[in-house]
């Protein structure tokens, strides 16, 4: 594979056409808005989403989807998740139209839970493009910020496909000397970590804007990995997935990461300020506020218990203040620390 097509302009779709595209890859970048397509090609970066970083002169900036697809051997989708089925169905009613044989791999780089259907993006996948994707799914995620990887700072990450011959053709296409990617087969376990640590992100940040200590911080991002863990398992997801880059790894991260979107909001709601005014004033989007609803839902499905995730949920939905969150998850009834996991 070496004619691969970015779906999607943000921080993390630009970082990841830069980095193949100078890698040497024919990379082509899809970008939505025709306007913002002709300020990066005339300033030669990202200024709203990535400034600072000069746009390899061989990557094909564009606003035409027909154009950006064409003739690509892999398509990495990184829009938003609550804009994935829109962007994957209009790909789809193009490869329809289209005579040239169709991509060898469909590979999501968004994390999150669709919130109408509770689909994963993979999910997604699967119901657009159904026999065109067939086995040729793929998920890229764990613990990166978009940032240091357009800085060459060291980042491992993990690559989880269904079919392994595809999977060692994608990561040979992804790996550089500062991009480490391991390979997966656990595809549900790698969706739903790198949606569930979003929301916990938000409750991380909510505890640090309240001044709260390093011992909350800590008791948050660990009982938050019991609740990832025991959603996952639910969804027919390994409970080993959620000890690596997908799950722990991750999750770490975005918890304490400055560059953390999900954490950011959680921040602004832990010192007062309210949703809509936080909403209002983001450029990016921050995946966890719509996956807070999702997850919510999802628990209810399998019938497991998510109180962090349920608390994060009724802060953003229901009004609950951050304090009053806290107060009802301490005074839980006392239960078995791996009550669920076992």
């Amino acid at each position: 594979m070496n004619r691969v097509a970015i779906l999607g302009a943000g921080s993390w779709g630009t970082a990841l056409a830069s980095m193949l595209a100078g890698k040497g890859v024919d990379t082509s970048l899809w970008v939505r808005d025709p306007d913002a397509a002709r300020a990066m090609r005339l300033a030669g970066e990202n200024e709203k989403y990535l400034p600072g970083f000069p746009l390899p002169p061989e990557l094909e900036v564009t606003s035409g989807l027909e154009r950006a697809i064409s003739g690509r051997e892999c398509l990495l989708f990184a829009v938003p998740s609550h804009g994935m089925r829109q962007v994957a169905e209009q790909v789809n009613d193009l490869l329809d139209k289209s005579s040239a044989p169709g991509p060898g791999a469909f590979v999501s780089a968004s994390k999150g839970i669709e919130n109408r259907t509770l689909m994963t993006m993979t999910g997604i996948f699967r119901e657009v493009f159904g026999q065109k994707a067939g086995g040729r799914t793929a998920v890229l995620s764990g613990p990166s910020f978009a940032v240091e990887v357009a800085q060459k700072q060291p980042t491992a990450v993990t690559l989880a496909v269904s079919d392994m011959e595809l999977g060692h053709l994608l990561q040979t296409l992804f790996s550089t000397d500062f991009f480490r990617v391991y390979l997966s087969s656990d595809m549900v376990g790698i969706e739903l970590g790198g949606a569930v640590k979003n929301v916990l992100a938000i409750a991380a940040g909510i505890s640090d804007g309240m001044g709260l200590g390093t011992n909350t911080r800590a008791a948050l991002i660990t009982r938050g990995l019991a609740e990832m863990s025991r959603l996952g398992v639910r969804a027919g997801a390994s409970p080993l997935t959620f000890s690596g880059l997908g799950g722990l790894g991750d999750l770490v991260l975005t918890c304490t990461g400055a560059l953390s979107r999900n954490r950011q909001v959680g921040l602004r709601l832990g010192e007062g300020q309210g949703m809509e005014e936080i909403m209002n004033s983001m450029t990016m989007v921050a995946e966890g506020v719509k996956t807070a609803r999702s997850l919510f839902n999802l628990a209810r499905r399998y019938d497991v218990q998510t109180p962090v995730i349920d608390q994060v949920y009724r802060v953003i939905y229901e009004g609950l203040k951050p304090a009053d969150a806290v107060r009802e998850l301490m005074s839980r009834p006392p239960v078995h620390e791996l009550h669920g996991i076992e």
